[in-house]
């Protein structure tokens, strides 16, 4: 695990240290990328970013190089510092107003162009002399579940393209991806603040669910416990009921209806992403409104058992496929089935633990539905390094009764560290 250092800090309302990044951390990140380019024999490299606004598993390797606005397209020569394209004049007036203010800002006013359509694009290109030139692009390859072939829009590519026909584009996100996963000591400190943050989302759901309050309070308190400690937390993924077996935003904030109101003896399964400057927390909330179903207390038996297992092979050296394996052994004999997936890497999302779809094919109801296949394990041959974080998010029903449970683990040489353990067990509401 990288070492400990001196970082620059302020603090919040809440009096607790906010880890910010130094110019030591500005080199490191674009020390690694120019290293990358050197050993790939690349000329330069273009990120495409998407807009800030994404939720969940953002794809922002623009952002990571920036230490900015997510939304950009970034291009970076091997021997000199990256030029970032702005969607609109609005981000370069919030670039002023940071600089007026004493905010230390990693792309200079002149290393700034707007918009980020093809013709600037083009231009940037000509500018810097690519035209016949190795271009690594970040933006061209699948990125699962959102962008399953790539998030370059094919307007602006097919144009660089035609402009460019001598040049040789790679993708290079793949790599690029386990380039970046071992995450150095500031943003480490990052990642443990977005996991303190993201604990106290889970319990102020805790406190505020109750029989007779509509499920939206439990949400709103969760994201407000998340934005008065000064960030955006990502929507997060909310059902509630006797037995949800569900995964994804609440159908209120899609489809004009009103949120249930809560009772005694439903459960919450939630799943909370915390965020802070580009890193990110997961914790998997499940609620109970009094004592749990035999069941559900069964299931989530199984599913700490797996949590452990899983927790015990995120060690150094071991392969993606290895702690999957370990993780899925209390599932062998338990009877029951596996909801999704239990494993996952944060930092970026680009790799997840499979799982076997024959279990909720038995659902009723679900042959009337688009037959759902097999997930193989995503980059089971993934060596795990120091300073990468997962998302161990193990969950097991039988029948209806499902227990999701669980958090993120940094991999340390002294072992996996539990950044949140607080939701890798069943909740009771109002027992914080």
């Amino acid at each position: 695990m990288p070492e400990e250092h001196d970082m620059p800090a302020v603090h919040d309302r809440s009096d607790s240290v906010v880890p910010t990044y130094s110019h030591a951390e500005r080199e490191r990140r674009w020390g690694l990328l120019r290293s990358f380019m050197h050993r790939a024999g690349l000329d330069a490299m273009l990120v495409f970013g998407e807009h800030e606004d994404s939720g969940p598993a953002p794809f922002a390797y623009d952002a990571w190089i920036t230490d900015d606005r997510p939304g950009t397209t970034v291009i970076v020569p091997r021997d000199g510092d990256p030029i970032s394209l702005l969607p609109m004049e609005m981000f370069s007036k919030d670039h002023l107003e940071s600089a007026r203010r004493g905010e230390s800002l990693w792309i200079p006013p002149e290393n700034l162009r707007t918009p980020r359509d093809s013709r600037v694009v083009i231009a940037t290109l000509h500018e810097l002399g690519l035209a016949r030139a190795a271009i690594g692009v970040v933006g061209l390859e699948p990125y699962p579940p959102w962008h399953p072939e790539g998030i370059m829009p094919y307007g602006l590519w097919s144009a660089v393209l035609a402009e460019f026909p001598e040049a040789d584009f790679r993708p290079v996100g793949a790599p690029l991806s386990r380039l970046i996963m071992p995450l150095g000591a500031e943003e480490i400190a990052v990642v443990r603040r977005s996991a303190a943050i993201g604990d106290a989302m889970a319990r102020a759901m805790v406190e505020a669910a109750a029989p007779g309050v509509p499920e939206s309070a439990v949400y709103a308190a969760g994201m407000a416990a998340g934005y008065a400690r000064g960030t955006t937390p990502a929507a997060m993924h909310f059902w509630s009921g006797p037995t949800p077996l569900a995964s994804g935003l609440p159908p209120w904030s899609y489809r004009p209806q009103a949120p249930r109101v809560l009772a005694d003896g439903d459960v919450i399964s939630a799943e909370v992403f915390a965020h802070v400057a580009g890193r990110h927390t997961q914790h998997q909330v499940t609620i109970t409104l009094g004592p749990p179903h035999e069941d559900l207390r069964r299931a989530a038996d199984v599913a700490r058992e797996a949590y452990d297992a899983g927790l015990a092979a995120l060690r150094p050296g071991r392969t993606l496929g290895d702690v999957v394996e370990d993780l899925r052994g209390p599932y062998r004999a338990a009877g029951g089935w596996e909801f999704g997936p239990a494993l996952h890497t944060l930092n970026p999302m680009i790799a997840a633990a499979g799982f076997p779809a024959e279990a909720s094919r038995r659902r009723a109801g679900a042959d009337a539905y688009p037959p759902e296949t097999d997930r193989p394990t995503m980059a089971a041959d993934m060596v795990l390094e120091p300073g990468m974080t997962f998302a161990l998010e193990p969950n097991y029903a039988y029948g209806r009764h499902l227990a999701y449970l669980g958090g993120t683990v940094l991999v340390t040489d002294d072992g996996p560290l539990e950044l949140n353990p607080y939701t890798a067990r069943l909740l009771r509401a109002g027992e914080g």
